[in-house]
């Protein structure tokens, strides 16, 4: 998701004030800041072409904008590239003086909420924050889906809908899964009603429930289903195998431990197969990363698993997909190893993605 990080902040100011001020948030923050050539400072970017035109390569290359300017000018020179909440940066405006932080665009999701706090705590200055839950002092649904690296099916929807139900005071409750139960008090859930078993649910209108399953038990009310993405998935695969097949494989891995899809974190491999068709296509397909590992990389866990001297003479590793595993899921490994076709998958669960 597009959530903002600190070393990822650009930001631009137009007037002598607004550049005093950036200068005094790089004490505080990292931050790669633009202005234009008259005004151009020590540690500080000139505008490209023109200000609109450094605003447009910026909003895909930073998670985060922030702007000292009046809040007219920036919605005006964002307004071409704003797309939706799931890919949008934060985007936070300030008034030279420092007075008052505007968080304008991607409040939850891309963190301008949290930034916008963060930077008012800095000025001593006024956090302007307008997102229904955050004014009736609620969780909202996609800020937890953020800060647990999980997404969940028609996510623009549930959203919608969840966060409506907390702010019109609806019970919503939220059920966590063994796996995440233990570190449930670590996030903001103000608003929904705990639920501590699915046998003996309270009054609720809602449930969401945070679960790494494919399947849970049918209930007799709204199911949203928050899915982090924590498996992990080595694979390793003949030369040239069938995109389709290696896509069906894995799906098979993960149906068979019971993990839904969207659980999925991420994919590696070893070097050798860092341009492999079927596999660079999972992974474009499933959205996630495609993780690399050298041969020496994996050869220090080889001794964990059973060994083939067909892939040892082939790659220079007696084992692929399980070592990989290894690495992703600081040994947490599930299941068994899938072997078909000259594809094997071996499946890991991580404590972050």
């Amino acid at each position: 998701m597009n959530t903002a990080k600190p070393e990822s902040i650009a930001l631009f100011c137009l007037t002598p004030g607004g550049v005093a001020l950036a200068q005094r948030l790089q004490t505080a923050l990292p931050l790669t800041c633009f202005t234009s050539e008259k005004l151009l400072q020590p540690g500080f970017i000139p505008f490209g072409e023109s200000f609109a035109q450094t605003v447009e390569q910026a909003f895909s290359q930073y998670s985060a904008l922030v702007f000292i300017a009046a809040t007219g000018i920036v919605v005006r020179v964002i307004a071409p590239w704003v797309n939706d909440k799931l890919h949008d940066p934060a985007v936070v405006v300030m008034d030279e003086r420092g007075e008052h932080v505007i968080s304008l665009l991607s409040g939850h999701l891309g963190g301008a909420n949290e930034l916008t706090r963060q930077l008012a705590g800095i000025l001593d200055a006024d956090p302007v924050i307008t997102t229904a839950t955050d004014v009736n002092q609620l969780a909202a649904l996609d800020t937890l889906a953020a800060n647990l690296d999980a997404t969940m099916k028609d996510f623009r929807l549930a959203v919608k809908t969840v966060n409506q139900m907390l702010v019109s005071k609806q019970r919503v409750g939220l059920w966590w899964d063994t796996d995440f139960s233990k570190t449930a008090g670590l996030y903001d859930t103000r608003g929904f009603i705990p639920v501590n078993s699915l046998d003996a649910l309270p009054e609720l209108d809602a449930l969401v429930c945070v679960t790494l399953r494919a399947e849970l038990a049918e209930l007799n009310i709204p199911l949203f289903k928050l899915v982090p993405k924590r498996v992990m998935a080595g694979m390793g695969c003949r030369r040239d195998t069938p995109p389709q097949i290696v896509s069906e494989l894995l799906n098979q891995q993960l149906a068979d431990n019971h993990f839904d899809p969207l659980a999925l974190c991420a994919i590696g491999s070893v070097t050798l197969k860092q341009d492999e068709t079927a596999l660079l296509a999972l992974a474009e397909k499933h959205q996630v990363p495609f993780k690399i590992f050298s041969v020496d990389q994996l050869s220090e866990h080889e001794q964990r698993f059973p060994v083939s001297e067909f892939v040892r003479d082939t790659i220079g590793v007696g084992s692929v997909s399980q070592p990989a595993a290894w690495l992703m899921s600081d040994g947490k490994l599930v299941g068994s190893t899938l072997k078909q076709q000259g594809v094997t998958i071996t499946l890991g669960v991580s404590d972050r993605c």
